[in-house]
């Protein structure tokens, strides 16, 4: 099976004022099909600027990096579009929900850019809102709703598309103790019962201690986790 994520020499570079800026300095490591890794450090650490390239939201200044088994390096714009909205979900700290549109419109919002019928997106939005224990809210607008609902449409709106990969930015950084527990509890469930690889991007230990390996950063590479920057083991 093809893995997940693939990350050879990850580079990414940015140019402030002349100056490049290192903010990965050649990061390596695969997540595998249904893995559930948590990717740990503090704020600079470079965390964040991985997680948009492993969610193809950016591109690589150098080294490998292969999305579901295809190296973005060769993708234009539109394919790379495609391969996202295919292949990773997201779910973010901020939800970020349509505020007018109802939580089934909010999930259904990425079947519309696969040309799907109205009628199944629906279907498909309905079904993915009651996995997420929300079909009682279907017709509600985000501000009709707890914070730990929000996320919850937005969980449901990252897996409505089944991708292969979840991509969760701080998950719980919005939520209080009671609901972070039951939202993690819930991304849990999804990545042992339906195999989606889930990677949690997050500064809390507590959160990351809970998968079942962690990728620890520092000053933009992998200090401690299942392969180091430069390719050494851990």
């Amino acid at each position: 099976m093809t893995a997940a994520l693939v990350a050879e020499q990850v580079r990414r570079d940015y140019a402030l004022d002349g100056v490049t800026v290192p903010a990965l300095k050649g990061v390596s490591f695969t997540v595998e099909a249904g893995d559930y890794v948590a990717i740990i450090g503090p704020s600079g650490s470079g965390k964040s600027t991985l997680m948009h390239l492993l969610g193809g939201l950016d591109r690589p200044t150098a080294g490998k990096l292969l999305i579901g088994g295809r190296d973005v390096a060769g993708l234009g714009p539109e394919d790379l579009a495609r391969l996202r909205n295919e292949t990773i979900g997201f779910v973010f700290q901020s939800f970020h929900l349509l505020a007018r549109t109802s939580a089934v419109e909010n999930v259904a919002l990425p079947l519309v850019y696969r040309g799907m019928r109205a009628a199944e997106r629906r279907r498909r939005a309905i079904a993915m809102l009651e996995r997420v224990g929300l079909g009682h809210r279907l017709d509600h607008r985000p501000n009709q709703l707890s914070g730990g609902e929000q996320q919850r449409v937005a969980i449901a709106r990252a897996l409505v598309t089944d991708p292969q990969v979840l991509l969760a930015d701080e998950p719980t950084g919005n939520l209080d103790t009671k609901n972070g527990q039951a939202v993690l509890a819930l991304l849990e469930a999804l990545n042992r019962e339906q195999g989606v690889a889930l990677v949690i991007v997050t500064h809390d230990r507590e959160v990351a201690e809970r998968a079942d390996r962690q990728i620890v950063m520092r000053d933009g590479e992998i200090v401690s986790g299942p392969e180091r920057s430069g390719g050494e083991g851990a």
